[in-house]
């Protein structure tokens, strides 16, 4: 049994979805591993990472829609109807600042991840992504943990 710990740095191009899936293979085939686990950590509070479809885009595009539609850009208003909309009162980076950490929080920042023959072990239609929930491109890191043989 062998582990190492890692990190990656990604890109990301604003609010949207960075598929992390062919930085990830990598990752495993340099660590020489064949089987095993690779624990992935996101060091930030306003993205995710998820594991969903990759064949058609609208599935992202909807997963945005729906997520932007359960925490609006512009403040939050009582879930009943009943009452105005207040701004969010945290927005030290701006506007975008406080929805983005509310989206991070119903979403994941970690996922588990199985590998054989240095791969990842996933559907014929997923792929890992990262989710950038900032309007503008962010330099994000990752934490890799892998462990097998």
């Amino acid at each position: 049994m062998k582990q190492l710990l890692t990190r990656l740095t990604v890109e990301s191009d604003g609010e949207g979805f960075t598929d992390l899936t062919p930085a990830l293979n990598q990752q495993i085939r340099s660590s020489g591993l064949q089987q095993g686990v690779l624990q992935v950590v996101a060091l930030h509070t306003s993205c995710s990472l998820t594991v969903n479809e990759n064949a058609d885009p609208r599935v992202l595009r909807d997963l945005t829609t729906y997520l932007r539609a359960l925490v609006p850009q512009e403040g939050v208003q009582p879930i009943s109807g009943l009452g105005g909309l207040r701004a969010y009162s945290h927005d030290d980076e701006g506007l975008d600042d406080m929805p983005a950490h509310i989206r991070t929080a119903l979403t994941s920042t970690s996922l588990g991840l199985s590998f054989d023959q240095g791969r990842l072990l996933l559907g014929t239609w997923q792929a890992v992504y990262l989710w950038e929930h900032r309007a503008v491109p962010h330099r994000r890191s990752l934490s890799l943990h892998l462990i097998g043989a």
